[in-house]
């Protein structure tokens, strides 16, 4: 962002605390959303439970209404409490696509400061500046 300089100087501290005023109300927001969806999600739930009920009782995967469908489904997660042996089943059964593709930000900037002559090909990289302010 280009500075102006005609443009009159504002004071840092000046800065700093408009940014600290903006930042807590962004956290004000932020919260005041939370609690509302948190309110809403709860609602939601409630209703979900009710349907679910009636699917139930109908024998149906799927009840059309006027106002729309209903559908049954069955959701599965998978996790692990044990890393250790799910990275060697994944190697030693070349399963890397059990995987999801991202990059563990933090151990790639560990791992190329240890190993400065090794970018693995295709890795991009943007650095950028940023600031910070903390509250006195």
């Amino acid at each position: 962002m280009e500075q102006n300089p005609e443009a009159p100087q504002v004071p840092t501290e000046k800065l700093v605390k408009t940014y600290i005023k903006m930042r807590d109300a962004r956290a004000a927001l932020a919260k005041k959303y939370e609690e509302d969806d948190k309110a809403i999600k709860d609602q939601m739930e409630l209703v979900e439970h009710a349907l679910m009920d009636v699917c139930k009782k109908a024998g149906a995967d799927s009840i059309r209404t006027g106002a729309g469908t209903v559908i049954r489904g069955v959701k599965t997660s998978y996790w692990t409490s044990d890393w250790e042996s799910m990275h060697n089943f994944i190697k030693e059964n070349q399963a890397l696509d059990l995987l999801e593709r991202r990059i563990a930000q933090r151990a790639m900037k560990d791992w190329l400061e240890a190993n400065p002559d090794k970018m693995p090909k295709g890795l991009n990289t943007e650095s950028k500046y940023t600031v910070t302010v903390r509250r006195s």
